[in-house]
């Protein structure tokens, strides 16, 4: 090999230098595209519509922390090193040239083939630059996210194989320029007059209103009467629901896209801790949906309604259009449901059925509802740990009953829950009923796939709690 085809050396100081190597302000201003890429893809992932996609979606956002992680504790090996250091307003500019991009198939290109190219890119100049030794470990942090972004180049070819899009020539022409501007991320930017803001702050930038579906997304027959009449006799009715509800956790990462988008003013571990909740939400979908399809049981014919099943939408038609911005307070009341009442009203009813799954011999299904309880349990904590903060910013003086409040609130829903069953015993079983017969099918169809041999011996257990 030649000399000239070795990448110069780059030494990272200079005369002037004290106690901070160039690399530290890059990697300041790496770490502020990384998470800006973390909050591209939540403004723009409501409009995945395929479910896969959504998986890929969702772990990306969790990928995405990681990488932000990796960075931040390097930052923070440093001497005055501060992860939460200003940076670039022209770095805040060439985020939101991305996030304004003119549709969601643009978003992606703008952001996949792009802005991360041009970040990956940086890495390995860097990689290939640095004393091998000296900046060892920062080479380490490096590759390793380099190794994440590849697997999501590979989704995205993959994405684009299945969805081809010729990207709007000026959207790439407005990216282009303002990666040039920044000068392709190759030397850390200087600050002139005010610091860059979180990407999209100070845009009209606004998430879709619901979570993209595919068509056909509503169930075959409205069978949840019969699951509410039988839940508290029938172990194979609350093996099926629960396969069942769990594939419709899969609504929950999409609600919480727009906590990390809206809740841009929480510090950086509570949007950590929000995209790990994210993920686990999102894989409780595919436990769900994998339990499922083990008992030959297809999405096309049990459905995936959005949690919001509203007036406006029940024709099948979802509107992507627009949503409203959350407030501090909304995002407070969300993170308060889902941590202090959704969650910990299930805990008991889903012990008795991991117990019930695990003695009828059902180890899978007893797996899928242990590995949910483990998350569920620190999910609970990440809202104690974070209601307090977001208390604060939306001025909610009362916070510290919040504990009595939920207690409230789910003996609440669970008397609403109990007169909805009594409600629903009073409709009549009849075999030529298709709702009946198609509830009726796929306990059948989970019995053959899997039969419980406690089936006949289980004794009666809770009310569904909500």
């Amino acid at each position: 090999m030649s000399s000239a085809s070795i990448t110069p050396r780059e030494v990272q100081i200079e005369e002037s230098s004290r106690t901070k190597p160039k690399v530290l302000f890059r990697l300041n201003d790496w770490q502020y595209v990384e998470r800006s890429i973390h909050r591209l893809l939540a403004a723009w992932g409501r409009h995945f519509a395929d479910w896969d996609d959504k998986s890929a979606l969702h772990r990306q956002i969790w990928e995405q922390a990681e990488c932000v992680r990796r960075l931040r504790e390097r930052i923070s090996d440093f001497i005055g090193g501060k992860p939460d250091a200003p940076v670039s307003q022209q770095l805040e500019l060439l985020a939101n040239t991305v996030l304004l991009a003119p549709s969601f198939e643009d978003a992606i290109d703008g952001i996949h083939a792009h802005l991360t190219h041009a970040l990956v890119k940086s890495y390995m100049d860097y990689v290939h630059s640095a004393h091998p030794v000296h900046d060892a470990p920062t080479i380490a942090m490096l590759h390793e996210i380099c190794t994440i972004k590849e697997q999501q180049r590979l989704w995205y070819h993959d994405y684009r194989r299945r969805h081809p899009h010729a990207t709007n020539p000026d959207y790439v022409a407005a990216i282009t320029r303002a990666i040039e501007a920044v000068g392709g991320f190759r030397a850390a930017l200087p600050i002139e007059g005010d610091p860059a803001r979180p990407c999209g702050v100070a845009t009209e930038f606004r998430l879709a209103r619901y979570s993209a579906r595919t068509p056909h997304w509503k169930a075959k027959h409205d069978f949840m009467p019969f699951v509410r009449q039988d839940f508290e006799t029938s172990i194979e009715t609350r093996r099926f629901w629960w396969a069942y509800a769990y594939l419709l956790e899969k609504n929950l990462p999409d609600d919480q896209l727009r906590w990390i988008y809206w809740g841009h003013f929480m510090p950086w571990d509570w949007h950590r801790d929000v995209s790990r909740h994210l993920w686990d939400e999102s894989r409780h979908g595919d436990s769900g949906y994998s339990r499922l399809k083990d008992f030959g049981i297809s999405i096309e014919e049990v459905g995936f309604p959005p949690y919001q099943n509203t007036e406006d939408n029940k024709d099948g038609i979802l509107d992507l259009g627009p949503g409203t911005p959350l407030s501090a307070k909304d995002l407070y009341e969300e993170v308060y449901f889902i941590g202090m009442v959704a969650e910990t009203g299930h805990f008991e009813v889903k012990n008795e059925s991991y117990a019930d799954f695990r003695d009828g011999g059902d180890m899978e299904s007893a797996e899928m509802m242990l590995f949910d309880v483990i998350d569920e349990t620190t999910h609970v904590q990440y809202a104690h740990r974070w209601l307090p903060e977001l208390a604060k910013h939306a001025g909610i003086t009362d916070h510290a009953d919040y504990k009595k409040r939920s207690a409230a609130e789910r003996a609440r829903f669970e008397a609403e829950s109990q007169e909805r069953m009594l409600a629903d015993k009073e409709r009549p079983r009849d075999p030529n009923d298709p709702a009946f017969a198609f509830y009726q099918e796929m306990l059948a169809r989970a019995r053959q796939a899997k039969p419980l041999t406690n089936a006949a011996t289980c004794p009666p257990r809770q009310l569904m709690p909500m």
